[in-house]
């Protein structure tokens, strides 16, 4: 089994600056905010959602 604490450790000063400094995002951490989350999960959603109902719609009026 591999040590995973290595893969937490910049291997630059660049990144380690970007890291501490700048708030450059670590790999590990790979989720988006939450409130971008919610608003992706109400949009594809939303879209599903009248997907679905227009198609029972174009099915029932025939």
């Amino acid at each position: 089994m591999s040590d995973h604490k290595e893969d937490h450790e910049p291997f630059n000063d660049a990144i380690d600056h970007q890291q501490k400094i700048e708030g450059y995002p670590k790999p590990s951490e790979g989720k988006l905010p939450l409130p971008i989350r919610l608003i992706g999960y109400f949009l594809f959603g939303g879209i599903i959602l009248m997907i679905l109902v227009g198609l029972l719609g174009n099915v029932l009026s025939n």
